[in-house]
């Protein structure tokens, strides 16, 4: 359930009179796009293993980054210090117009961003939500989030023997989990969500996602308002009525419920809907999972593993110089981590480009490493762990009711999945 956070994109800096309007990915042209295989890393990071786990690379705006894909470096890397998570000291915020750079410093886009955010405030936000998601409290809301899986599986049933997985399942599991966890009304969520598909979309000039931001933090702050005034028994109304010194201002509850909001429902959505397309399109390991239900946990860990949602990876700025895997990346350098390579290092996996769903638990990266492991990870953990084996019990011969290659992909998104899942399954007495 970790967020990722959308950073600025830039092209070759306009001349000094005219304003410029569109801010491309500064990365190569092809670093997020799929190859024949929408599973597997982008083919520009695959089709480079010979020049180093750790190596330099140009950005199209005409700068350098250095691309981590080793998983021990990456470990090594996300909990070095002298790696900072603080977007105003990214190179590519540094860049940026003034007036754009002006809307990110802003105290209202700062307050609660934890994520962006280094020792001590990241560790002052993080510390008051600990308790919300430890494995006990977790455990806890495993009945509800099985009553929510059997309802919106109810619903598609009673659609007939066909659906959009993404719509109508995989979309809603997550988004009601953590609407009931935070006290918004699910009703309200095509609000949020139109705002976050806006967010995350990196094929938008980079105004028009400040502007869905600035719409999210507003839709927030009204929910913040509300429950200051009138409390109810949520994580929001209990962030907002903490006995924590100095007290929260609205903006940071904003700033943190916008991070929760976020990423409880787009990360798990998009691993749900994109973990059923590999299983669907690995009929072996489905089977298996069919024949022994106890494989589940491991195979959960397994998608995460195999399908990295997050492909752009996790950028850091280094503080000072910093040696990693043979290479000395220079001070104030943007640093590119990417997970979905990681996670299929041939140093640390047997077989890595393979799906196998009984395959050893190992450690992965796909919740990140360090201080800013994501939060949320038992939630999603357990969404995914029930929703799973219910699709397979109750939608007999599940299967997709399109082409593979007619499944659009998100590939200009910040989270990677899919943004529709057309399936269908055998109908009743067939």
């Amino acid at each position: 359930m970790s967020t990722p956070t959308a950073e600025p994109t830039t092209e070759p800096a306009p001349p000094a009179d005219s304003t410029p309007s569109v801010y491309r990915l500064p990365f190569p042209p092809g670093f997020t796009e799929r190859g024949s295989c929408p599973f597997d890393p982008p083919p520009l990071l695959r089709d480079h293993h010979d020049e180093g786990e750790v190596r330099q690379i140009a950005l199209t705006d005409g700068g350098t980054g250095w691309l981590v894909t080793g998983y021990e470096e990456s470990r090594k890397l996300l909990t070095d210090p002298r790696l900072s998570s603080d977007r105003l000291r990214n190179p590519l915020v540094v860049k940026l117009p003034e007036e754009l750079r002006a809307q990110l410093m802003a105290d209202e886009a700062v307050a609660g961003n934890f994520i962006a955010l280094d020792p001590p405030d990241h560790t002052r936000y993080r510390r008051l939500l600990t308790r919300e998601f430890t494995l006990r409290r977790v455990r806890g809301l495993e009945p509800r989030i099985l009553e929510i899986v059997t309802e919106r599986i109810d619903a598609m049933l009673a659609g007939g023997n066909s659906a959009d997985l993404v719509k109508d399942f995989a979309l809603a599991v997550p988004s009601l989990v953590i609407c009931e966890l935070l006290g918004v009304a699910y009703e309200e969520r095509g609000e949020f969500q139109a705002r976050t598909e806006e967010l995350l979309n990196l094929d938008i000039p980079f105004e028009k996602q400040l502007a869905a931001l600035d719409e999210l933090r507003k839709f927030i702050l009204g929910q913040v308002r509300r429950k200051r005034a009138t409390p109810t028994d949520d994580m929001l109304s209990g962030l907002i009525h903490s006995d924590t010194e100095p007290a929260l201002t609205d903006e940071e509850v904003v700033g943190m419920a916008n991070l929760l909001l976020v990423g409880g429902h787009e990360t798990t959505a998009n691993m749900l809907s994109l973990g059923t397309f590999a299983l669907l399109e690995h009929p072996e390991q489905l089977g298996a999972l069919r024949a022994r239900p106890e494989l589940m946990d491991g195979a959960v860990e397994e998608l995460l593993r195999y399908l990295s949602i997050v492909h752009h990876g996790l950028l850091r700025t280094t503080t000072e110089d910093v040696e990693v895997g043979g290479r000395t990346i220079p001070a104030e350098s943007l640093v590119i981590i990417s997970v979905s390579e990681a996670n299929r290092d041939p140093r640390h996996y047997d077989a890595p480009a393979a799906l196998d769903v009984s395959r050893p638990r190992r450690t992965h990266l796909a919740f990140g490493h360090g201080i800013h492991q994501c939060i949320g990870q038992q939630l999603a953990r357990s969404e995914m762990t029930i929703a799973f084996p219910e699709l397979l019990r109750r939608l007999p011969g599940l299967r997709l009711a399109v082409p593979a290659h007619e499944v659009p992909l998100r590939e200009k998104m910040a989270v990677y999945g899919l943004h529709s899942l057309p399936v269908t399954w055998d109908a009743p007495g067939t």
